[in-house]
């Protein structure tokens, strides 16, 4: 038995795996001790099945704390050390504006104000040279004022300490003598690799939420083995694999997407049983919307994420994390996203979330402000009595007068069309990201498959797809808890990441064998924790450019013992990729590697007994509930359908609402929907023909 754990903005979800069976829990998170919600949602799943917590052979989880703490800056109180001369490279970045015409412009502020910055005289060269040795006379002054500010994490990046990481080790192992109790973040650790401004960007969130998640998550193992459970606690990554408690607490950045990167992980599973080689993940929960592209079977993954963004689609205007992350773009567009009207009076959606307290205004504990669940519950997507498997009652009455007093008494609209207008916005914006993300990455939508899952995805999902002019939809089992359900579907595994310059027409094979053994060795340091005899599957990169250029793509290695005759492949598979992208190559341009990348996995195995059934069979419709149509402005009445009533083989034509304990289906007149078997949903559009 395996448990899963997912805390999000709004619910935290809860994932028991028995011997293949699934049992689902969603339970609202507690926001400012998120571990009761955990602990008292745990408990409570385990007793309604008569479970012992002893029997429980694993943990997993994964949470939006990280990223929460960043955002809304409640983090620890830290300081960074840096080299002498470029304790502004934090405010300066890129030296350039995500919107060149905007003379307000709102940059992401760091988390380390200037005068929380300290310098040091040292000085390493780009070859990992030292020019000029660390100044160990300027130490005690330095603890001094760490002592006198009271801060409670200090971050050190050095220039070119990814070459050579000697200085900051020297005044690391100074500051842990002489600072106990203080959690220490160093660059060469966090993130080995060229360019100062990513690299310092990443350590100082390292160092920043550093603190409070070490303290959750050994709070959290300590509590969770008060109550009998003596397992091992996994813990998600943003890169989609799972490692151990020690590797979190030290390198808390890599766990800033974990929630999101367990939904990728499902799509991506989901994908490899149904054989779908184009597929676009769609998550939609209380707080956020995540949309992954899926590409033969494989999430796109990338080395660059930005958290914090102060406009939403415009890429400079957050703060860079150099992490290992699955490839997606989250907006502010959940079921908890607060509608409003602008100074336009212009109907507005999110990014700002009503959470779990207050919670939006049908939950009936205070909240005021309408919000998309509010719209849904008017509109008559959502079945008020059985909200989060009947946990919450949800009244209509109060999510009406929410959106009366604050959009209708403003537009003159009645409450209908407001609720419509609402779903509708949102709707539109997710479906924009969704465009402008799947372009982005050099593909186009209609050609995929949606997979929806999350709360709120399987309400909206078919009118994004409509905009979308995706002609199929897949809804899983369980498609309300479907990160939680990833967790339990991740690889454990570690990715290491470390710079090392070479021009490929003076390719030295030993040195890159050396460096990569070292990095196989940390990882697997790290992964195997526990484990007996496993066997691992390997992939090894490396980010090459031609030289001069200032940004590098990604470019597969084998994972043979290298040679130097290895740079002709090298050479021939860049060029490939080079040209993918940009539809030529520069035959005379000398070509440079900057960067290399090893990820390890413990292989597992493939269980997939998905068999495509023969034919499928319409369903009589017997109950008709009352529903507000968005193309006629009006209510009417569509068939109604108990998802767990439903079995393989079974055909819905058109129109209908199928239900289930935590969440609910609403499929619009453009599409048919056919239960597999293994009981996924599947929407297909109606052809005009």
């Amino acid at each position: 038995m395996r448990l899963a754990i997912d805390i999000g903005g709004t619910f935290t979800d809860i994932v028991l795996e028995n011997d293949n069976n699934l049992i689902t829990k969603k339970v609202l998170t507690s926001i400012a001790q998120p571990e009761i919600a955990v602990i008292e949602g745990i408990l409570e799943l385990l007793e309604e099945n008569k479970i012992m917590s002893s029997e429980i052979k694993m943990i997993i989880h994964g949470t939006t704390l990280a990223t929460n703490a960043v955002i809304e800056r409640k983090g620890a109180k830290t300081c960074f050390v840096t080299t002498e001369g470029f304790r502004d490279v934090l405010d300066i970045g890129y030296e350039s504006r995500f919107d060149q015409y905007d003379i307000l412009i709102e940059k992401t502020m760091s988390l380390v104000p200037r005068k929380h910055r300290y310098v040091i005289k040292e000085r390493t060269d780009v070859n990992g040279s030292i020019i000029e040795p660390i100044n160990t006379n300027a130490f005690k002054g330095l603890v001094k004022k760490i002592k006198d500010e009271n801060f409670e994490s200090v971050g050190i990046g050095f220039l070119h300490s990814y070459a050579n990481p000697e200085n900051e080790n020297i005044l690391k192992d100074y500051l842990i003598n002489n600072l106990p109790g203080v959690e220490i973040s160093v660059s060469s650790d966090v993130c080995p690799e060229i360019r100062e401004y990513e690299r310092f960007t990443t350590t100082v969130v390292n160092a920043y939420i550093k603190p409070l998640m070490a303290n959750y998550l050994k709070k959290l193992d300590n509590e969770l083995k008060g109550k009998g459970f003596n397992c091992s606690l996994l813990l998600m990554t943003s890169g989609g694999t799972l490692t151990n408690i020690e590797s979190a607490c030290n390198n808390p950045v890599r766990l800033v997407e974990s929630g999101p990167a367990g939904g990728a992980i499902l799509a991506t599973s989901i994908a490899d049983d149904l054989d779908l080689n184009k597929v676009i993940s769609f998550d939609m929960g209380g707080t956020t919307a995540k949309i992954t592209i899926i590409e033969n079977k494989k999430a796109i993954k990338a080395r660059e994420f930005e958290v914090d963004r102060k406009a939403r689609f415009k890429k400079g205007s957050g703060l860079p994390l150099r992490i290992p992350v699955i490839e997606m773009v989250e907006i502010g567009a959940g079921g908890g996203s607060i509608a409003r009207v602008n100074k336009l009076e212009q109907i507005i959606t999110g990014p700002d979330s009503a959470g779990s307290y207050p919670g939006p205004a049908c939950y009936d504990n205070g909240g005021d402000k309408p919000t998309i669940t509010d719209a849904d519950l008017v509109i008559g997507k959502i079945n008020p009595k059985n909200f989060a498997g009947g946990k919450i009652i949800l009244s209509k009455e109060l999510a009406t007068e929410a959106i009366n007093k604050n959009i209708c008494n403003i537009v003159n609209l009645d409450t209908e069309t407001a609720a419509l207008a609402i779903s509708e916005i949102v709707d539109e914006t997710m479906s924009n990201a969704a465009r402008v993300h799947t372009v982005e990455q050099g593909h186009e939508t209609s050609n995929r498959t949606l997979i929806a899952f999350g709360g709120a995805a399987p309400l909206h999902i078919a009118r994004v797809a409509e905009k979308l002019r995706v002609k199929s939809i897949i809804v899983p089992t369980n498609a309300s808890v479907g990160s939680a359900v990833g967790f339990l579907k991740a690889p454990v595994g570690y990715e290491v990441v470390k710079s090392l310059r070479m021009l490929l027409n003076s390719f030295k094979a030993q040195k890159i064998n050396d460096l990569l053994k070292d990095m196989r060795d940390e990882a697997q340091a790290i992964i195997q924790s526990n484990l007996d005899e496993v066997s691992f599957v390997e992939e090894r990169f490396a980010f090459m450019r031609y030289a001069g250029q200032g940004h590098e793509i990604k470019v597969p290695i084998d994972n043979s013992i290298l040679e130097n005759q290895h740079a002709v492949k090298i050479k021939a598979t860049f060029e490939e990729q080079y040209e993918k992208l940009y539809s030529r190559i520069l035959p005379n341009a000398d070509i440079e590697i900057l960067t290399w990348s090893l990820s390890l996995s413990i292989a597992s195995e493939n269980n997939n007994e998905f068999k495509k059934l023969d034919g499928f069979k319409e369903i009589k419709k017997n109950k008709l509930v009352d529903f507000v149509d968005y193309e006629r402005n009006k209510q009417i009445e569509i068939p109604y359908f108990e998802r767990i009533d439903l079995n393989p083989g079974d055909l819905i034509k058109g129109q209908c609402i199928i239900s289930e304990d935590q969440t609910t289906v609403i499929v619009s007149k453009n599409f048919n929907t056919k239960v597999l078997s293994n009981n996924f949903l599947q929407m297909e559009f109606i052809n005009d023909d």
